[in-house]
C-alpha cells in the first residue's frame, strides 16, 4: 500500500458518492448519537457563511426536526452559534447560510474582547504573538464558546473537519479541530458542494473561494493560496487518481507534518512519540 492509498483509507475517502444516502447517512448517524446518549438535548455548530458549516449546520437541523417529529415534541433543538472577531466581511453570507439552515436558535458571540484580552494579557507577561498566532487564538475561542453553550444546554459540540482539510491538517490544533463529533468526516470538497447542490442550497455559499480568514495582514486569504495546492488537486488525490507531482509532493508533505493534529495526547503507549 502506497502513501496515497494509506491516506484513502484512513480517511475514509469513496471515490464516487451518492450524494441522497449521505444526506441520510449523516442526518442517521446524528439521530442515533442522540438517542443513545439520554442527556443530548441537541447541537452546537458555529457559522461562518462558508460551504462546511453551511453543510453540517443543514443536515443536523434536518437531523433534529426528524428527532422532534419522531418524538412528538421539541425536545431537540440545534444551537447555530455566530462568532464574528469585530465585524465580519461577508456578513452577508453568514445570513444567507442562517436563512437556508433555519436553525432552532442563534446565538452570536462576538470574539473579539476575548481575544484581545488575551493577546495583550501574553503581551504583558512577555509573550508576543505573531498574526498567525493571535488566528489561531481566534479558533479556539471559537471553539471554546461553543462548548460553553453546549455545557450550558446540555448539548454536544459538532466540528466541520472533512477529508480535503484533514489530509492537509488545515485547522487549528484544539480550535476548529477540537469537537465531540464531525459528521462530515470521509467527504472531500467537491463531495460536500454535492451535498448542498442535493439540498437546493444557495451556489454563492459553496462556489465562493473557501478561506479561514484569521489573519488580519492577510485578510481573506484563500485557502488554496495557504495550503499552495488547489482543492482540486486535494479531492482528485483523495479519489485516486493521478495528479502532477509537485501537487501531490506538496499534499503529502502537509500530510505527513500534521500527523499530530489528528492523534489524540500521545501517551508512553504510543509509537508516535519515539
Amino acid at each position: 500500500m502506497n502513501l496515497q492509498q494509506k491516506i484513502i483509507s484512513e480517511l475514509k475517502v469513496a471515490p464516487v458518492i451518492n450524494a441522497q444516502e449521505e444526506i441520510r447517512r449523516t442526518i442517521d448517524f446524528l439521530k442515533e448519537y442522540a438517542r443513545k446518549h439520554s442527556f443530548v438535548k441537541g447541537y452546537v455548530l458555529g457559522i461562518s457563511g462558508g460551504q462546511d458549516s453551511t453543510l453540517a449546520g443543514k443536515l443536523t437541523q434536518l437531523a433534529v426536526d426528524e428527532l422532534n417529529e419522531e418524538s412528538a415534541s421539541d425536545k431537540y433543538q440545534f444551537w447555530a452559534v455566530r462568532l464574528p472577531y469585530g465585524i465580519q466581511a461577508d456578513e452577508a453570507d453568514c445570513e444567507d447560510a442562517l436563512a437556508f439552515i433555519q436553525p432552532s436558535k442563534t446565538y452570536t458571540v462576538n470574539i473579539k474582547t476575548a481575544v484581545d484580552a488575551g493577546v495583550e494579557a501574553l503581551k504583558t507577561a512577555g509573550v508576543e504573538l505573531t498574526d498567525f498566532q493571535k488566528g489561531n487564538e481566534k479558533a479556539r475561542e471559537r471553539m471554546k464558546v461553543q462548548f460553553a453553550i453546549a455545557a450550558a444546554n446540555s448539548g454536544v459540540v459538532l466540528g466541520t473537519d472533512h477529508a480535503a482539510e484533514a489530509i492537509t491538517g488545515f485547522y487549528t490544533k484544539f480550535g476548529d479541530g477540537a469537537a465531540d463529533l464531525t459528521p462530515l468526516w470521509r467527504l472531500n470538497k467537491r463531495q460536500g458542494k454535492q451535498l448542498l447542490h442535493e439540498l437546493n442550497c444557495p451556489p454563492h455559499l459553496y462556489e465562493k473561494a473557501p478561506t479561514a480568514d484569521l489573519e488580519e495582514d492577510k485578510p481573506a486569504l484563500p485557502d488554496e493560496v495557504a495550503l499552495g495546492v488547489t482543492y482540486e488537486q486535494i479531492d482528485d488525490y483523495l479519489e485516486g487518481k493521478i495528479i502532477v507531482p509537485e501537487a501531490q509532493e506538496k499534499i503529502e508533505g502537509h500530510y505527513l507534518k500534521t500527523e499530530h493534529k489528528r492523534h489524540l495526547p500521545i501517551t508512553v503507549y504510543d509509537d508516535f512519540w519515539k
